[in-house]
């Protein structure tokens, strides 16, 4: 036997995968027993017979034209390069399949040889792996998102740490201002009322002396100090109450349809026995006089800056006070020719405690501009200090008018 055809028996007939052979017409000629044991075919059965038999119906159509283009440019290559090969058995199941064409040529003609390799366990053990990634695509999903809840919660707690902390240091500063204050208050008491006290007793102390009729006169002095000091003492201790309530946000504005050329002039009137010797007090209204505020604290405001006028103004001065409502702005204006304000000073006019350099042998709390611009800040208003020492001082309110419901 030559040894050639031997070993291509040998080859054909024991190799193990399968190996058959075709015309160029697609008729098969030969198939080894590997590939007849694959599809479950005998050697007759398969002979003559079109290689689409051994293909699935949905691709076989198309097969005859990739046919013939090997036919037309024959060289050896894989089949369906990137494409999902599948072949039919005879009992109809597919399997996939690899498959590399080869083409030679005899004297009766031109063939062409398909080697056919099986790959379903390798497509299972693929199948395996990307269904193993997805498992594991999915777990590092889901432990992602787990991490991202945990990490969003951690976010929130901790911004609600923040907040409490926040919510603590406000509680804290707020208690400690308030310790503050009632240590100034107390501090501030034992000097501010010692006066006005020892003049109460002292002048108490005097009308008990002044018996005989003709002394009347001595004796409405003294009462009339008794008076101003009680005043005094308890204008001291309404201040206090006020920044107390301020500090606790007890304070609620309490709008109303007021007449603000009213309020003014009966303010005036009011602080008429204080005024110093020959001082004036001059006040103008321009435009429309109703509007939507708080009457006390209205009031109040006004009662605070023209007794300060009065109090820091010489015997023989002038004080003018204007209001003027235009459009949905209403400002007033005070102003006196009194010592002023050193620019210094001006920076901390609102403070609480806080008096001027120059007015330290004045009795006073220091509270009140700090009351005036609380009441005015709750009453969505602005306050202005202009003043020059020597040379007055001008306090301007401006605020914005709400429309009348």
């Amino acid at each position: 036997m030559n040894n050639a055809v031997f070993g291509f028996d040998v080859l054909f007939n024991f190799a193990t995968l399968g190996i058959l052979v075709t015309d160029t017409g697609g008729n098969i000629m030969l198939a080894n027993p590997f590939l007849l044991r694959q599809f479950g075919y005998t050697a007759e059965e398969l002979a003559g017979n079109k290689v689409e038999l051994l293909i699935p119906d949905r691709y076989a159509h198309r097969h005859e034209g990739h046919r013939d283009r090997f036919n037309h440019h024959p060289h050896n290559r894989p089949m369906g390069m990137g494409m999902d090969l599948y072949a039919r058995r005879k009992d109809g199941s597919e399997f996939p399949v690899e498959i590399s064409l080869g083409n030679y040529e005899t004297p009766a003609g031109r063939f062409v040889v398909a080697f056919v390799n099986d790959i379903s366990l390798r497509k299972q053990s693929e199948d395996a792996l990307r269904e193993l990634n997805a498992e594991l695509e999915q777990k590092v999903a889901d432990r992602t998102a787990s991490l991202s809840r945990l990490v969003k919660q951690q976010e929130v707690q901790m911004q609600e740490i923040k907040q409490k902390d926040e919510e603590l240091r406000k509680a804290l500063q707020k208690e400690k201002d308030l310790n503050e204050l009632k240590s100034r208050f107390v501090s501030m008491a034992s000097h501010e009322f010692r006066t006005p006290l020892s003049t109460v007793l002292s002048s108490s102390y005097l009308i008990s002396r002044y018996t005989a009729a003709e002394e009347q006169p001595q004796r409405e002095k003294h009462i009339q100090r008794i008076v101003s000091s009680v005043n005094l003492l308890t204008d001291i201790l309404n201040d206090f109450l006020s920044v107390g309530k301020i500090e606790e946000g007890r304070i609620h504005v309490r709008p109303a349809t007021i007449n603000v050329e009213t309020i003014i002039s009966s303010t005036v009137q009011e602080l008429f026995e204080l005024n110093k010797k020959n001082q004036r007090i001059h006040y103008q209204h321009n435009g429309l006089a109703e509007a939507m505020m708080d009457p006390a604290l209205l009031k109040h405001i006004i009662l605070n800056l023209l007794s300060n006028a009065i109090k820091f103004s010489p015997e023989g001065s002038a004080i003018s006070v204007s209001s003027e409502r235009e459009g949905q702005q209403l400002t007033i204006r005070i102003r006196d020719e009194g010592l002023g304000i050193s620019e210094e000073d001006q920076a901390h006019l609102f403070e609480r405690f806080f008096r001027g350099n120059n007015v330290s042998d004045i009795q006073g709390t220091g509270l009140g501009l700090h009351i005036v611009a609380k009441y005015t800040e709750l009453m969505d208003g602005t306050i202005q200090c202009r003043s020059q020492v020597g040379h007055g001082t001008e306090f301007i309110l401006t605020f914005q008018i709400p429309t009348q419901p």
